[in-house]
């Protein structure tokens, strides 16, 4: 009755309203993929992979090619026996962003089977959490206008993504503060500074009275000396975020002492290397985040319920459905503005 009877993936394509610009990339449009997994029985659960080629090396139209062989390794198994599932899919290492909707349809479905919720089988930590909104890269007078009618609506924590041109990145930030006072913002290089670039933005920042809760990624992802450079230079808390892929990315960036926080994101660990890495953010002594890439409201729904049921992170970056077009809306989750809950 428990037993994965049929498996099934299927391109789904979501224009941004806008072109979404972080450092060296463009996108208009989101392809994602989207899996079902129907038991026995006749309970589905829905997962969904947002691949990212710059992050992951992933691609949609190789994710698709690899149905066949996904049916091959898991139609037959028991979903209640879901952590024999994760040690089966912790092997597609090249292919993360399926692997965590792979497990996380998984979960759905065993949700399902004992009349609960996925984030209440991950612990039912918290009733509610509260995303931020990302302001891309665009020009000075949009960045400025974007940050202002987010807060606006309602946002009290507003994301920043900096890092193809620092001085201007250091004049917009100061203009953004003028207009959102009260804001906190998370700052995000997406890898874009050197080390010595990085330090002097936050250095200038901090001149200029603003304060950054979280400065992410601001140097090369393989980078994790520069990372510790600039962690240790700057007044404010740095985060990984594409150095943090797995969690013996983790491990690394602990031993080195190279971050404050790790950025959690689903498509880069699948659901067993998360619940991993928080196991080891606490026995370290490291705060959390948890981020997006490009996911629909069915995918962010994954994240928000991992969120949910951990309550592992200060700060919830989960905002990828509002910037797209989407035509239904596919979440297991209540959102007023910024705030998320399960609507219980």
């Amino acid at each position: 009755m428990t037993k994965i009877s049929e498996i099934k993936f299927s391109l789904k394509s979501y224009p941004y309203k806008k072109p979404f610009h972080i450092t060296g990339s463009i996108s208009s449009i989101a392809t994602n993929v989207e899996v079902e997994i129907k038991l026995s029985d006749g309970i589905v659960g829905y997962g969904e992979a947002s691949p990212s080629f710059r992050v992951n090396g992933e691609k949609p139209e190789a994710l698709m090619a690899m149905e066949n062989f996904v049916k091959e390794l898991l139609i037959g198994l028991d979903v209640r026996q879901y952590r024999k599932i994760f040690e089966i899919t912790d092997k597609l290492i090249s292919t993360p962003s399926l692997k965590a909707a792979l497990q996380f349809a998984v979960l759905d479905c065993l949700s399902q089977v004992y009349g609960t919720t996925v984030s209440h089988l991950l612990g039912g930590y918290k009733k509610e959490i509260e995303t931020d909104k990302t302001v891309g890269i665009d020009s000075f007078e949009n960045r400025v206008k974007d940050a202002k009618q987010i807060f606006e609506e309602g946002f009290k924590v507003i994301k920043i993504k900096v890092g193809e041109n620092l001085r201007e990145d250091i004049e917009v930030l100061q203009e953004i503060a003028k207009v959102t006072k009260g804001a906190m913002y998370i700052v995000d290089a997406n890898m874009g500074y050197t080390p010595k670039q990085a330090v002097e933005f936050a250095k200038q920042v901090y001149k200029s009275g603003i304060d950054i809760a979280v400065y992410e990624q601001p140097v090369y992802w393989s980078d994790f000396d520069g990372l510790k450079f600039v962690r240790f230079n700057v007044p404010f808390p740095v985060a990984a975020d594409e150095s943090a892929k797995s969690k013996f990315d983790v491990m690394r960036l602990i031993k080195e002492e190279a971050v404050d926080y790790i950025n959690i994101k689903l498509m880069k660990s699948g659901i067993s290397d998360a619940l991993a890495i928080v196991e080891l953010a606490k026995a370290a002594n490291l705060k959390l985040m948890i981020g997006c890439m490009s996911e629909s409201s069915l995918g962010i729904n994954q994240s928000v319920h991992f969120a949910l049921g951990t309550g592992a992170f200060e700060f919830h970056d989960l905002d990828s459905h509002l910037l797209i077009n989407e035509e239904t809306f596919r979440g297991k989750f209540v959102q007023n503005g910024p705030k998320i809950s399960l609507g219980e």
